[in-house]
């Protein structure tokens, strides 16, 4: 059976590549084939920036209301079409089909609305007389053209948290989804072009040299990614021989720091959920488990039980599951890496194998034993593999916890408030959750510290991010 191609989103419609490469999209719950994507080339990227330095120079001159309504509609738009943005997105990635809507399509609704809000919330000090005889004031401006490169993780949520605000603010964007997961961005940018001038969203297909290309043109007056230190690493120094603003979200290695007078249940609860949902792909999952002695095993065991009941993976059209597979047979090689090369002294307590022998699921993991500086503890896995350290002292868990090269998020479970706000204050983290892990809301940011990057995704912070500022200064005599 033939397999449709993939074309390039530019300046308003489906752009032919310029070159004759090619990728296969393989359902990574089946192993099979069943999409082609274009390599895009530099000429590519050309067009595409050309089409968003064009169109800037229109839209970066309208109003907060015009971007607010154009925003608007296309969360309408999409709300509309919720079922077909679940099914692409069950397609590239596996994710349970049932659940979509509600986990991930309705919130990238309420994130493009979030933003159409912000569009006319722009921030700055009051117009006053700083110096004598000299009225400053404050403009907000857009930054002009933004590249962007999203993951795969998440494919929609990931293109709404850096399109929204970007567009919000008055900039244009060229940007490239992940080469396993492109199908939802297409299609938003298809939807988009409905209510946006043309060139304002481009969309450009291709691998990891495509992105570097994207990245490294000269167009862009910042760039943006979400993806791993390495390549936030090459984004930066590529970033730096031009001197453009560079946004990255970045990895992560979450603690859940668990106390013995916490709800041992509704840890176990939570964790597991944080841990394991999307199959552990997710840089804010919960991934080591940090729990006071006197109730490690009694945790061990908690945490065993739930995953046994409810952390089963399958594939999208089956029921009762909560995560899928993995992305990709690089993805599932990784995890498996990380399993076959534990030292002696670590145990897999629950799980460590792959599931069937077709498509790319993992079975729900636990290893205990393991020490701080094991690879496991320090590296990031981004898989279903969960570790468990026992703790005694408070001082001993806040070192264990912010003892990785990340800082993105962490969370706290006791029932002592005063420890709570202690941990919050002291833990080295973009986001402590007290009590939970995961939730997310549009209205707070998202984003870390060391090895996670810096910039924000969501929130008002978010929407500044791709602003700049500009002082006006004028004399009015003495």
């Amino acid at each position: 059976m033939s397999v449709p191609t993939l074309r390039n989103f530019i300046d308003g419609d489906h752009a032919e590549p310029a070159g004759e490469s090619a990728f296969a999209l393989v359902d990574p719950a089946t192993e099979e084939v069943y999409a082609h994507a274009p390599v895009s080339t530099a000429a590519d990227i050309d067009v595409a920036y050309a089409a968003a330095a064009r169109a800037f120079e229109a839209w970066g001159e309208t109003t907060p209301a015009e971007r607010q309504l154009a925003l608007f509609r296309i969360a309408d738009a999409v709300a509309d079409r919720a079922e077909e943005f679940a099914d692409l997105e069950s397609r590239d990635t596996g994710k349970p089909r049932a659940t979509l809507v509600a986990d991930e399509i309705d919130q990238s609704v309420d994130q493009l609305r979030f933003f159409a809000g912000a569009a006319r919330n722009l921030e700055g000090r009051a117009a006053a007389e700083y110096l004598a005889g000299h009225t400053s004031y404050i403009r907000r401006e857009p930054i002009g053209v933004i590249g962007q490169v999203t993951p795969w993780n998440y494919p929609l949520n990931m293109a709404i948290w850096k399109i929204a605000p970007a567009i919000a603010a008055g900039n244009t964007v060229v940007l490239k989804p992940s080469d396993t997961t492109p199908l939802s961005t297409i299609r938003l940018a298809e939807v988009a072009a409905e209510f946006l001038p043309a060139g304002v969203l481009n969309v450009v297909l291709g691998d990891r040299g495509t992105g570097a290309a994207l990245l490294q043109h000269p167009t862009p007056q910042m760039v943006a990614i979400t993806g791993s230190v390495r390549a936030g690493m090459e984004v930066a120094r590529s970033a730096a021989d031009d001197l453009k603003r560079v946004h990255l979200e970045l990895g992560g290695k979450a603690p859940a720091v668990v106390f013995a007078d916490a709800d041992l249940a509704a840890a176990a609860e939570g964790i597991v959920t944080a841990a394991y949902f999307n199959a552990g792909q997710d840089c804010t999952a919960a991934t080591r488990v940090i729990v006071h002695d006197a109730v490690h095993d009694e945790f061990v065991a908690a945490l065993s039980a739930r995953i046994r009941t409810h952390a089963r993976t399958g594939g999208p059209a089956e029921e009762g599951v909560l995560y899928g597979p993995l992305n990709n047979v690089d993805q599932l090689a990784r995890v498996t890496g990380f399993i076959d090369r534990l030292p002696a002294h670590a145990e897999v307590a629950v799980g460590g194998r792959r599931q069937g022998d077709r498509g790319y699921f993992f079975e729900a993991t636990v290893v205990t034993g393991v020490r701080q500086d094991d690879e496991l503890v320090q590296s990031e896995v981004f898989g279903p593999v969960l570790t468990v350290q026992p703790f005694r002292e408070e001082a001993e868990a806040l070192a264990m916890a912010n003892g990785v090269p990340y800082a993105l998020a962490a969370s706290v479970w006791t029932s002592d408030h005063a420890r709570a706000m202690r941990l919050s204050r002291r833990l080295d983290f973009g986001c402590v959750w007290i009590n939970t892990h995961i939730p997310f809301v549009s209205d707070m940011p998202h984003g870390g510290f060391k090895h996670s990057g810096y910039g924000k995704d969501l929130s008002q912070y978010g929407f500044e991010d791709y602003t700049r500022i500009k002082h006006v200064m004028s004399h009015f005599g003495p």
